[in-house]
C-alpha cells in the first residue's frame, strides 16, 4: 500500500547542479506535474521551487483541498525543491500548492510550470501533458528557407480574442480550432509569410491583452487546450506560414495566486523595488541576477520552441529590461557597478537567452521590441551584441506616421522626417512595425491618422503601406490595418469585417494583398533587406514636390526596382526620372489602380529609356506619377540572360 505522498524524483545530481548554476534549459521536463507510474501505480509527480517555505502540500479536488494530507518532501541538497509522487492522481485534476511561508503566511499558489490552467477568473492549475502527434514535419525540416534574414518576412500581428467573434455569440471567444478554420486561409490569401500571436500564455486579466502572464508554460485556456493551440500552429505550417509568439520576460503581475512573493519572499522578482517594481505597469520585474530565475525564463523560451513548434519569439519591452532608470525619476533608481544606467544582469540574460535559442533552434528568429538607440541589439553576441535576429524600427514607425499625419501641403517642410530613416536603417536588422500600440488609447485607427477627405485618407494609407513594403527591412502589420478599419482597435469585440462590403476597404485589402505578393516575388525587396548595397537614393531631395525616388537591388541587376512616391494629391505628367540601365522599363505596381479604389492614373505598356542624363544616371524615362500614389518600375527582359554573375 502506497503512502499519500511517496519519495520520488525526476532530478539527477547533474540536473540540480545545472539548475543552481542557471544553465538548465529544459526545466519543464522536471518541474510541474507529470503523470508517471511508480511501483505499478499510476499517479502524478509534483515538483516546485520554494526555498524559503516551511511546508508545502498539494491541494485539490482529489483531497478536498486539505492542506494537511499531501505534504511534499524537501530535497536534502539545498536546491529549495519540494517534490513527491501522489498515487491515483491523473490528467485533468485541478490543484494548487499550499505554502507555509517562513514568515508564517499561508499561501495558495498555482504551479509556475503547469501546462494547463483553469479558465479565468478561476486560477487553479490542471495536471496535463503536451503530447501531440505533429504532422508538420515538412515545414520543420525546411523552415530555414522561410525564416532566413534574406527571405521575405511579412508578419500579420493578431490578438486572438478580438480578431473575430461569432455573430451568434459576440461575447464568446473563438477557440484555437475555430481560429484555425477561419484565420489560416485568410492569412494565406492575404500573402503574409508569418503570423505573430500576441501573448497566448495564461493571463488572469483579459484587458492586459495577454502581457500580464501568470502561467508561463500554459496555453491561454480562454481559447482551448494545449493540443488545440498546437493544431492551430500546425495548420499555419501546413499553409506555409510561420508562427511567432509574443514572449514577456520583462515583468509579471502581482496576483496573489501567481509568481509574486511565491514562497513568501521575493523569489522570482527583484527584492529591491528600484529594480523589482515596474512603475508604468504596476507589475514586478524578474531578478535576472538569480540563476534559478534565468533558467526558468530560458527554459520557458525553449518550451514554446520545442513543444509548440514556434518559429520565433518576439520579446516584449526589451528597453524596460535594459535600463535601470527606465520610466523612473531621479532618486528612484541606482546605477550599476560602473556608474551607468544599463541593467548589466538583464543584458547578460538577454545574451544568454539568444545564444541558447539559436544554438538549439537555429532556424528560428528572435525579435526585440526595443525603442532606444542601444547598440547592437541585432548583432551576434560574439561581436558584442545582444544576439537578436531582428529589432523593431520604432523610430521609423514614429517618423513615418508623423509625416503622413501632415497635410500634404505642409509635407515639404517635413521632408527630412521621411528620408531620415535611411541614415541608420542598416545599423540593425530592422523590422518595420505598424503594431497594436499605434491603434489604441485614443490614437485612432491607421486610416483615421491620414489627412484629407475619404478618398485621400485611403490613398494616403495605400501610399504609406507601399513605402513600408519597399523600404529596407522586414514588415509587421496589426490586424484590421490591412483593410483600413475606421475605428481604433477594441479588444472587447471583433474586428469590423463588415466594412469589406464597401469598395474602399476592399481596395485597401487588395492593396495589402498585392504588396505582400510583390514583396515575396521581387528578390530586390528582400535579398538585401539589411544591407546598404540593396538600397539607393535616386532622388531623395525633392522636398518642394514631396516626391521620393529610390532603387532597391537584389543579387542580380535584372531584379533592380525603381520606386517613385508622390506624397501630394497633385498628379505629375511627363515626370523624368533616372534609371540604372538602358532599355524598356515596365510598371509592375501602382497604388492608384482602380482595383485598389484609386483614380486609375497608371503607366501602361513598356517605357523606353532615353539617353538623357538625369538624377546622376546616363538614362532616364518619362512617366506619369499618380496623386498620393506609389509606382514601381522594373526593367522588362526581352530574353533573360543565360548566365549572370551574382554581384
Amino acid at each position: 500500500m502506497l503512502k499519500a505522498v511517496e519519495p520520488y524524483s525526476r532530478f539527477t545530481d547533474f540536473d540540480i547542479a545545472l539548475f543552481k548554476s542557471g544553465k538548465h534549459y529544459k526545466l519543464y521536463e522536471k518541474f510541474g506535474s507529470h503523470v508517471v507510474e511508480f511501483n505499478g501505480v499510476v499517479g502524478t509527480y509534483f515538483a516546485v521551487w520554494a526555498p524559503n517555505a516551511q511546508h508545502i502540500s498539494v491541494i485539490g479536488n482529489f483531497n478536498g483541498w486539505n492542506r494537511a494530507s499531501h505534504g511534499l518532501l524537501c530535497r536534502w541538497d539545498a536546491s529549495g525543491i519540494w517534490e513527491g509522487f501522489i498515487p491515483n492522481v491523473g490528467n485533468g485534476e485541478t490543484y494548487k500548492y499550499y505554502i507555509k511561508a517562513s514568515t508564517g503566511e499561508d499561501l495558495e499558489k498555482s504551479d509556475p510550470f503547469a501546462l494547463r490552467w483553469e479558465v479565468p477568473p478561476h486560477t487553479a492549475s490542471i495536471v496535463a501533458d503536451t503530447f501531440y502527434e505533429w504532422k508538420d514535419g515538412d515545414w520543420m525540416a525546411n523552415r530555414h528557407e522561410h525564416n532566413g534574414l534574406d527571405r521575405p518576412y511579412s508578419v500579420y500581428e493578431v490578438h486572438p480574442g478580438s480578431w473575430a467573434r461569432s455573430l451568434e455569440s459576440p461575447d464568446e471567444f473563438l477557440t484555437y480550432t475555430q481560429l484555425a478554420d477561419k484565420m489560416v486561409p485568410y492569412v494565406k490569401e492575404m500573402g503574409f509569410t508569418h503570423v505573430e500571436l500576441m501573448p497566448i500564455m495564461e493571463s488572469p486579466f483579459y484587458p492586459s491583452w495577454g502581457y500580464q502572464i501568470s502561467g508561463y508554460f500554459a496555453a491561454a485556456s480562454r481559447y482551448g487546450t494545449p493540443q488545440e493551440l498546437m493544431y492551430l500552429i500546425e495548420k499555419f505550417h501546413e499553409a506555409g506560414i510561420g508562427v511567432i509568439l509574443d514572449w514577456v520576460p520583462s515583468h509579471f503581475p502581482g496576483d496573489i495566486h501567481a509568481l509574486y512573493k511565491f514562497d513568501g519572499t521575493h523569489l522570482y522578482e527583484h527584492a529591491d523595488a528600484r529594480k523589482g517594481f515596474h512603475p508604468d505597469w504596476k507589475s514586478y520585474i524578474f531578478n535576472y541576477g538569480r540563476n534559478e530565475v534565468r533558467a526558468f525564463l530560458i527554459s520557458n523560451a525553449m518550451f514554446w520552441l520545442e513543444r509548440y513548434h514556434a518559429d520565433g519569439l518576439r520579446v516584449d519591452a526589451v528597453a524596460s529590461m535594459l535600463y535601470l532608470d527606465y520610466s523612473r525619476k531621479h532618486g528612484e533608481w541606482e546605477t550599476n557597478i560602473y556608474g551607468g544606467n544599463e541593467n548589466l544582469e538583464a543584458v547578460s540574460f538577454l545574451k544568454e537567452f539568444n545564444e541558447a535559442v539559436y544554438s538549439h533552434f537555429p532556424s528560428t528568429q528572435t525579435i526585440a521590441e526595443e525603442s532606444t538607440s542601444f547598440t547592437g541589439v541585432s548583432r551576434p553576441v560574439y561581436l558584442g551584441g545582444l544576439g537578436f535576429g531582428m529589432k523593431w524600427m520604432m523610430g521609423w514607425m514614429h517618423d513615418t506616421i508623423g509625416y503622413f499625419k501632415e497635410d500634404p501641403i505642409h509635407r515639404k517642410y517635413h521632408h527630412n522626417e521621411i528620408t531620415f530613416s535611411t541614415i541608420y536603417a542598416f545599423t540593425e536588422n530592422f523590422m518595420l512595425p505598424f503594431s497594436h500600440d499605434e491603434v489604441v488609447y485614443g490614437k485612432g485607427s491607421m486610416l483615421r491618422k491620414m489627412p484629407g477627405d475619404e478618398w485621400q485618407q485611403f490613398a494616403n494609407l495605400r501610399l504609406m503601406y507601399s513605402y513600408m513594403f519597399t523600404h529596407p527591412g522586414t514588415k509587421l502589420l496589426f490586424m484590421g490595418a490591412e483593410f483600413g478599419q475606421g475605428d481604433e482597435w477594441d479588444f472587447g469585440q471583433s474586428l469590423q469585417w463588415h466594412v469589406l462590403e464597401y469598395a474602399n476597404h476592399q481596395g485597401m485589402s487588395e492593396t495589402v494583398k498585392a504588396l505582400n505578393h510583390l514583396y515575396r516575388d521581387e528578390p530586390a525587396l528582400y535579398q538585401k533587406g539589411f544591407d546598404f548595397t540593396g538600397f539607393e537614393w535616386i532622388d531623395g531631395g525633392n522636398a518642394n514636390d514631396s516626391i521620393l525616388v529610390y532603387g532597391r537591388k537584389g543579387h542580380y541587376e535584372k531584379d533592380d526596382l525603381v520606386i517613385i512616391l508622390n506624397m501630394t494629391p497633385v498628379p505629375r505628367h511627363n515626370y523624368r526620372i533616372g534609371v540604372p540601365a538602358a532599355g524598356k522599363w515596365k510598371e509592375i505596381f501602382n497604388s492608384d489602380a482602380t482595383k485598389f479604389w484609386g483614380s486609375g492614373l497608371i503607366n501602361t505598356g513598356d517605357v523606353n529609356t532615353e539617353a538623357q542624363k538625369w538624377h546622376g544616371k546616363d538614362n532616364s524615362i518619362n512617366i506619369t506619377i499618380p496623386p498620393l500614389g506609389a509606382t514601381i518600375f522594373k526593367k522588362a527582359m526581352d530574353t533573360p540572360a543565360k548566365y549572370e554573375l551574382k554581384r
